[in-house]
């Protein structure tokens, strides 16, 4: 059976520093037509970095849409044409102040396909080293939280961390570090 839908028409509604939305005019499967409004986004990556001691280093930050305070792994937009790896060895010394002396891969998935078209990468960095030309974007701001792996992992069962690429994170890394 063939499910793929062809787009016939596509129309640009908004373009702003973050993402784009057009509306998509489909020809689908049945024949019939349809609309697809669809989100563009370059991409993120999400991290959780590792210290000497054995701790997450988390960070708590002011989210709008959510209108609260957030627990979450150290995360960033990709730039134009930038690896993700680049990426995330460039938000871990935004964020947190320390550059990764090893990143290894942990997922790559969509964070909302049927509307958006963001891929997010997740890595486990550790042999962490201060990094000291760091600085946070103008208009961030973050507070560190260092935590054990299992006290991150009991806050996602608690509430305490809600978003999905941080409990993607975490959990990828527990996966992987039981598995050594």
């Amino acid at each position: 059976m063939n499910l793929t839908e062809t787009v016939t028409a596509s129309e640009r509604k908004y373009e702003g520093r973050v993402v784009r939305l057009r509306v998509d005019t489909v020809t689908l499967p049945n024949g019939k037509s349809g609309k697809r409004e669809i989100v563009e986004h370059s991409g993120a990556i999400a991290v959780v970095p590792l210290d000497a001691n054995g701790n997450v280093l988390l960070v708590r930050q002011f989210r709008l849409p959510t209108n609260g305070l957030l627990l979450e792994v150290p995360a960033g937009g990709i730039e134009d044409d930038e690896d993700p790896a680049v990426a995330a060895a460039r938000e871990l010394g935004e964020e947190i102040g320390f550059t990764p002396g090893t990143l290894i891969p942990l997922y790559e998935a969509y964070v909302a396909p049927g509307y958006c078209t963001e891929k997010i990468w997740g890595y486990l960095a550790e042999d962490l080293t201060p990094c000291p030309d760091a600085h946070t974007d103008h208009d961030e701001f973050v507070e560190t939280v260092p935590l054990s792996l299992d006290d991150a992992l009991a806050a996602i069962g608690d509430g305490r961390i809600q978003d999905m690429k941080s409990i993607a994170c975490l959990t990828m890394a527990q996966r992987l570090l039981a598995s050594r």
